[in-house]
């Protein structure tokens, strides 16, 4: 019986890495947890969404396994590393690069989850790359009603960061409207990151795996060059 969408080992695998968030967070650790929950949760609602519809199209997944959670959970473990890194060290500024590098990177997998599960929900699909038609499913394949929940998706997990406004506040934040903005926009890259890899996938090059990876760390990366070039 799958616990929001993931199966028994998947689940185990999740308390893990969000044991380890806490422990590494240190001042921050329940918010990393909470971000990865809020992402799993959201996730499940929309994988929940048009249920009937996706299982009469074979859409439908049912569970998720570690592959997904490695997939989406391995690049804010990374930032969680640093964030402890940086903080052990008394480098302050990139404790805060990383938190928000964080909070992109779940940006990122929540947009792209949601993006695929409601986006298959609307009308025909086209190609990211050539916006030829596609089937519905294909990877690389973009709907406008996908590229508004992979919006919808950035800006949930960035309007989060209110919940740590003091701690980041010690960090040196200076401007909270401008961190979410560089978070939603980070969040939305990485899941059009991740099409722009799907469209590879269809090529032989790569797994959804890996394009939830590196669809994750664009989003970091982004969000992290836009507040240094801003310097927040």
């Amino acid at each position: 019986m799958p616990f929001l969408t993931l199966n028994f080992k998947a689940v185990a695998v999740s308390l893990i890495v969000g044991a380890a968030m806490i422990v590494l967070g240190g001042s921050l650790g329940l918010f990393f947890f909470g971000e990865m929950f809020y992402f799993v949760v959201l996730a499940a609602l929309a994988t929940l969404a048009g249920r009937k519809f996706k299982q009469n199209a074979g859409l439908y997944e049912k569970s998720r396994g570690v592959r997904n959670v490695l997939a989406n959970g391995l690049w804010p473990l990374a930032m969680s590393v640093v964030f402890y890194a940086a903080m052990a060290s008394g480098h302050m500024h990139v404790a805060l690069f990383a938190a928000l590098g964080f909070v992109a990177s779940v940006g990122a997998v929540t947009a792209d989850t949601l993006s695929s599960e409601l986006g298959v929900l609307d009308g025909q699909p086209v190609m990211i790359l050539g916006f030829r038609k596609v089937h519905k499913g294909v990877s690389g394949g973009i709907t406008w009603l996908g590229l508004a929940a992979g919006l919808a998706g950035a800006l949930l997990i960035s309007a989060m960061v209110v919940v740590v406004l003091p701690q980041l506040s010690a960090l040196g934040l200076s401007s909270y409207a401008l961190a979410f903005a560089v978070l939603t926009a980070g969040g939305f890259f990485g899941t059009v990151a991740d099409s722009l890899l799907g469209y590879f996938e269809e090529k032989g090059i790569g797994s959804k795996y890996t394009s939830n990876f590196f669809g994750s760390m664009a989003g970091s990366a982004l969000c992290i060059g836009l507040a240094a070039l801003l310097a927040l």
